[in-house]
């Protein structure tokens, strides 16, 4: 009966979310769809104002897409939400909780809860704050990052509040980048960095800018971090340095399709040295003052 009771459950679960409508990429009057990931199985779930396109091989996402409203932004609690599976995906193609229990692992947000918290009612608002805690969009992130004010959670802050300040959209993309070097735990590469893209419109034409966060300053200062398959011990993940890295890299790292935003990259140095090679020109940034975004959001 039980197994009958949780069935009857996630089936009613993923009927919910099969109205879902996920990222709009008209959202911003110019498309911008969903990058894609050439040559790799990936699945696409819709949530409400953002979608996930999932790498079941991974089984973390290859890349969440979210359009901000600033205009309809609110402000309310997490308290009581807990995070959950998705039903719509088998559960061994998704990271649960058995990555995060009883370590200093935290199930870091992609899409950011506070950002796709808006809309035209409350309850528009609120279906979208549970949304953000399905394990589909967390990636393992260690826990003085996710937790700490650090300059990736400044940066949201940052493209958050002028999108409030300004009543604009933004889209952001965000995701992991995988590599040769990611410790595997408990059966899950733990990506040693993230990127985000955010893109929006300046002067009416379409612009973005790129960023990338490395959780270890390199693998020299941390001989003990495994290579993939060698161990079940949490890693010792290190301090964090935030860049702002031209798109054409993150692309290239990450395989996604980005060819539509990297013609349209803000960042100076991709414009003055575009045959630069990967993270030769990446700028790592100290304070939120030392963002050289080369647009004005307020503009």
């Amino acid at each position: 009966m039980d197994a009958l009771m949780t069935d009857r459950a996630l089936a009613a679960a993923a009927r919910e979310l099969a109205g879902r409508p996920g990222y709009n990429p008209g959202f911003l009057g110019v498309p911008v769809p969903i990058p894609a990931l050439p040559g790799v199985k990936t699945v696409l779930l819709p949530y409400t104002h953002f979608s996930v396109l999932m790498r079941p091989d991974k089984r973390l996402a290859a890349v969440t897409a979210l359009g901000m409203d600033g205009k309809k932004l609110m402000d309310l609690a997490r308290a009581g939400i807990q995070w959950r599976l998705d039903p719509r995906l088998p559960e061994d193609q998704q990271t649960g909780e058995r990555v995060y229990a009883h370590n200093d692992i935290d199930r870091g947000h992609l899409v950011r809860r506070a950002s796709a918290v808006w809309g035209d009612t409350r309850t528009e608002a609120a279906q979208a704050n549970e949304d953000t805690f399905h394990y589909t969009n967390a990636a393992p992130q260690a826990a003085k990052f996710n937790q700490g004010m650090q300059l990736w959670l400044g940066l949201e802050s940052y493209l958050q509040e002028n999108a409030a300040d300004n009543s604009r959209r933004i889209v952001v993309f965000t995701g992991p980048i995988f590599g040769p070097t990611d410790p595997v735990y408990r059966g899950v590469d733990i990506p040693l960095r993230f990127f985000k893209v955010a893109v929006f419109l300046h002067q009416g034409a379409l612009a973005a800018t790129g960023y990338v966060v490395d959780q270890t300053p390199s693998l020299a200062d941390l001989p003990d971090v495994p290579r993939p398959g060698v161990t079940d011990e949490a890693p010792p993940l290190g301090p964090f340095r935030t860049f702002q890295a031209p798109i054409r890299d993150i692309a290239a790292l990450t395989g996604l399709d980005l060819p539509q935003l990297v013609a349209v990259d803000r960042t100076p140095i991709a414009t003055a040295l575009p045959s630069a090679r990967v993270t030769e020109t990446w700028r790592e940034l100290h304070s939120p003052e030392d963002l050289d975004l080369d647009f004005d959001l307020g503009g």
